[in-house]
């Protein structure tokens, strides 16, 4: 099913390259004979529209699975084709596997099909002389040079960014200083004459971070009174003059200070009790500010799996820093069968953990003759660890804690930010449960700062932040399950119980729900549509 939006005041006329690309790509997927992701097309021809008119655009592919078993279920052909048959040079802004994909599997073949001898070039540098190729490079590199003005790319090169699911990260990790243990023995041989100094603030920090409550995040806000004391330490350094300044200047008390100075940030310390250290941190609350920028520069196509519920992405472009554009949203092509208990406790209740425990052995109870891994997402720590004692001692060796080696009987207990990381590297599984949803829970230090500042910004921060960052990652989540169209349990009555729950089941379409029990939903072979559709 396919839900676009075009934002331009009256349809153009498509010229020689849309009608090209359409063509030739439809050609080559009909070469393949293979079933293929079923709006190549679609998508191709809007790539086409944007490097022809420099216009930019935002594409929500739907989060298709990650594992491609043929090559035409990837939607990247659909802007490989147009940046091949451009005239002009394209950038594609890539993560290091997507760059692997493209180079090894995609382009060559692509290539052979359309007959062309457009140069391919991988760097974090655009080519000094003149260059009509096509250059692969890395969202590191591009976002460094965009928000430092580091003259590796030019400006106005149609630039093609694939995976901004995860933009905000990116751009943060970007903007983000680090002062680890190591750092401050470096300060002090650099500036020995300020070592006591340097040695105070340290030993304060660290009797203050340890000084408070364990949490399982193993991460504290810097408080007032020890952002004073750092402070001071700063003063103190650039008060120094400009020859001691540039001979002992040290990277990362450099990035540290400068991004630490600036308005809207969060600092905060990890810390690392058994050793006794702790490392700083500073990176800026939102990124929008420091994105919107780099917009102007060149057009932009910006692809991710799922973005935003809207077709025009109004909460993400907020997000980032986006302005106007033209938008196109597709939604999965395959359906999940999904399972809403609606008798359960809540998760902030006593009788939860007994409940949950109940529920999921039952559920394993019902997928013994299935073939591929089961997978457990729970977001809480401790009931992580509870859980996985509890299920190893009635399952055995079948039960494994965050781990990628596993046998297709295997049962995998893991948290969102593991499952986020490795889903890729692990066979889809036939039955995915998830304990709770993944809202950002408040009691994380860094959560409940970013919340804070959306207070003081007075803006809803449960709307514009914990429900779109839950929503985003419970999508991605189950996207493996559809490579299997197999059953997703959803385990958290908030889904049932709160008036959000609609959004998220809106998030999880298409799919069959069910509330009841049954062995048949763990058959490969059972028929589909048999539930009541959504």
């Amino acid at each position: 099913m396919l839900i676009a939006q075009f934002n331009e005041a009256k349809p153009l006329n498509a010229s020689l390259i849309e009608v090209k690309v359409h063509s030739s790509l439809r050609d080559f997927l009909r070469s393949q004979g293979q079933p293929n992701w079923p709006h190549q097309l679609t998508m191709a021809r809007l790539v086409a529209r944007a490097l022809r008119l420099g216009r930019s655009a935002l594409i929500q592919t739907g989060l298709e699975p990650l594992q491609e078993t043929s090559l035409q279920s990837s939607y990247r052909l659909s802007y490989l084709a147009p940046a091949l048959v451009w005239s002009g040079p394209v950038i594609v802004v890539a993560p290091l596997w997507i760059q692997e994909w493209l180079l090894q599997k995609e382009i060559p073949l692509l290539q052979q099909w359309f007959g062309s001898d457009k140069v391919i070039h991988t760097s974090d540098r655009f080519p000094d002389q003149p260059f009509q190729g096509l250059l692969i490079t890395s969202p590191e590199s591009w976002l460094t040079d965009r928000l430092k003005h580091k003259g590796w790319f030019p400006n106005h090169i149609p630039t093609v960014i694939d995976g901004v699911d995860d933009l905000e990260s990116w751009t943060s990790n970007q903007l983000k200083g680090c002062i680890q243990p190591q750092d401050w023995d470096a300060l002090m041989q650099a500036h020995p004459q300020q070592a006591d100094l340097i040695r105070d603030v340290r030993v304060k920090l660290t009797k203050a971070l340890f000084q408070r409550p364990a949490n399982p995040y193993e991460c504290y806000l810097i408080e007032a009174d020890q952002q004073d004391g750092l402070e001071q330490l700063f003063d103190r350094l650039s008060s120094l003059s400009t020859e001691a300044q540039s001979l002992y200047r040290l990277k990362p008390w450099e990035k540290f200070c400068h991004f630490w100075q600036q308005s809207g940030q969060l600092m905060w310390a990890t810390v690392a009790r058994s050793q006794g250290q702790f490392s700083l941190y500073s990176a800026p609350v939102e990124v929008a500010t420091a994105l919107n920028p780099i917009w102007s520069r060149q057009p932009v196509v910006l692809i991710g799996g799922a973005l935003d519920l809207e077709k025009t992405a109004s909460v993400y472009r907020q997000q980032i820093g986006l302005g106007e554009l033209t938008c196109l949203k597709f939604s999965p092509h395959r359906q999940i069968q999904l399972y809403l208990p609606d008798r359960l406790p809540m998760p902030n209740t006593e009788r939860f953990q007994n409940a949950l425990t109940q529920e999921i052995r039952t559920l394993l109870n019902l997928s013994t003759d299935i073939t591929r891994p089961v997978v457990i997402l729970v977001g809480d720590v401790p009931l992580k660890a509870q859980l996985g004692a509890v299920l190893a001692a009635e399952c055995g060796s079948r039960v494994q804690v965050e781990t990628t080696s596993l046998s297709h009987r295997s049962i995998l207990i893991c948290g969102w930010e593991f499952w986020h990381r490795y889903q890729a590297q692990i066979p889809s599984p036939q039955l995915l449960m998830i304990a709770t949803l993944p809202i950002p829970s408040l009691e994380n230090p860094l959560v409940a700062g970013r919340v804070a500042y959306y207070k003081q910004q007075r803006q809803d921060w449960f709307r514009l932040y914990l429900l779109p960052t839950a929503l985003r990652e419970l999508q991605r989540a189950v996207a493996p399950v559809r490579a299997t169209q197999g059953c997703v349990a959803i385990l958290d009555n908030r889904v049932n119980r709160r008036s959000y729950g609609r959004h998220v089941l809106s998030a999880l379409s298409p799919f069959a729900r069910i509330n009841y029990l049954d062995a048949s939903w763990f058959n490969s072979d059972s028929p589909e549509g048999q539930d009541t559709w959504l």
